[in-house]
């Protein structure tokens, strides 16, 4: 397995919330920039959950995040309250449309 990374720049590495994926950093991001799919949405979710919020970032956008957040309810576990506050507090001050 590749070494684990808090540095998202390290391409070639793991990033630290996928402790227990052998996916690098630019294999994640072709995963995450390509169309929704099962595999897809199991790193998203996992990302979601695992990941710190300013990390995320580096991979999607957070119209994305609002987009399938319902759908990743359940892979999202107790951080799900966290990103819905998040996405439903840029809603009400018009910074994500709706």
């Amino acid at each position: 397995m590749r070494g684990l990374t808090t540095d998202m720049s390290r391409r070639d590495l793991r990033p630290y919330f996928l402790w227990d994926e052998d996916v690098s950093i630019e294999e994640l991001r072709g995963i995450l920039a390509g169309p929704d799919g099962p595999r897809r949405d199991q790193l998203l979710g996992k990302m979601l959950r695992e990941a710190r919020d300013i990390d995320v970032w580096q991979f999607v956008r957070p119209a994305e995040v609002a987009r399938v957040l319902e759908r990743l309810r359940r892979r999202v576990g107790r951080r799900y309250a966290f990103w819905s506050f998040l996405i439903e507090g840029w809603r009400s001050r018009g910074l994500l449309v709706a």
